[in-house]
C-alpha cells in the first residue's frame, strides 16, 4: 500500500492549498449537504419505500445504484482507498473489503431492527475520509512509527457504512413482504453503482497519474480530501447538539 510522506514530496507539494481552492470544496459540500445528508434517499425514492409491498427487484436495484453514485461520503472514502492502488487486483481486493462490510451490517441493522443515531454512524463516515486521508499521507507512520492494518480498517469502514445506510432505510419502515429480496436487491445496486462510480474514478486517476503534476499535487488532494472529512464531521455533530 502506497502512502505520501513528507520526507519524499516536492518541496512545492506541501505548500497550503490555495484559498480558492478551500473556498469552492467547502461550499460545494456545505450547498448539497442541508438538502440531503450522508445516507439521505430522495423524497420520491422515501415515499415509494414507504408504500411499496412485495418484492419489487428492479426498482431497488435503481434505488441502491443511485444511492451510491450520489453518496459524496462513500466516494470520498473509496477516492482515498484507491489513491495509491496501481494494480486492478489490489483495487479489486480493497473495493471487496468494503462491499462485504456494507453488505453484511446493511442487512444485519434492518433484519435485526439496530438502530443508531444517524448522526453519530455519519460522523464516523466522515471520520473514515479523514482517516484514509492521513494514511495516505503517511501520518501514522510519522507520528506512531506504525503503518495500520489498510485491509482490516477498509472492512472496517465498510461495517460502518452498511450500518449508516441501515439506520436511514429502518426510519422508512420498509415493509416486511419481499423485505430479503428487497434488501438484496438494493445492495446489488449499491455495488453496481459503485463500480460504476469506481470505473470513472479509475480513468481519471490513470489519466491524472501519468502526467507530471500528479506527485506534486498528491498531497495537496489528500489535504483538501481530510478537510471535506473534517466538515462532514462537524456538520453531523452538529445536527446531533442541535436535535437533542
Amino acid at each position: 500500500m502506497y502512502s505520501l510522506s513528507m520526507g519524499t514530496m516536492d518541496a512545492s507539494a506541501a505548500r497550503p492549498l490555495r484559498p480558492l481552492l478551500l473556498l469552492l470544496l467547502f461550499t460545494a459540500l456545505l450547498l448539497g449537504m442541508p438538502d440531503a445528508l450522508a445516507h439521505a434517499v430522495a423524497d420520491g425514492d422515501k415515499g415509494f419505500i414507504q408504500e411499496s409491498s412485495g418484492v419489487m427487484v428492479l426498482p431497488f436495484i435503481y434505488m441502491g445504484a443511485k444511492h451510491m453514485i450520489t453518496g459524496y461520503d462513500h466516494l470520498l472514502f473509496l477516492f482515498g482507498v484507491i489513491f495509491f492502488l496501481y494494480r486492478l487486483k489490489d483495487v479489486g481486493l480493497y473495493v471487496t473489503l468494503f462491499a462485504v462490510g456494507h453488505t453484511v451490517t446493511l442487512l444485519l441493522g434492518v433484519l435485526a431492527e439496530i438502530s443508531i443515531s444517524s448522526y453519530v454512524i455519519d460522523a464516523i463516515i466522515g471520520f473514515s475520509v479523514v482517516y484514509k486521508a492521513l494514511d495516505n499521507l503517511g501520518a501514522f507512520q510519522r507520528w506512531f512509527g506504525h503503518q495500520p492494518n489498510t485491509k482490516a480498517a477498509t472492512l472496517i469502514f465498510g461495517l460502518l457504512h452498511g450500518f449508516g445506510l441501515a439506520t436511514k432505510i429502518q426510519e422508512y419502515e420498509i415493509s416486511a413482504d419481499g423485505l430479503i429480496a428487497n434488501l438484496v436487491a438494493f445492495n446489488v445496486g449499491v455495488e453496481i453503482g459503485q463500480l460504476l462510480a469506481l470505473s470513472a474514478i479509475l480513468i481519471v486517476m490513470g489519466y491524472w497519474r501519468r502526467t507530471a503534476s500528479f506527485w506534486r499535487h498528491a498531497y495537496t488532494a489528500n489535504v483538501a480530501m481530510m478537510s471535506a472529512g473534517f466538515l462532514l464531521m462537524g456538520y453531523q455533530l452538529t445536527g446531533l447538539i442541535v436535535s437533542q
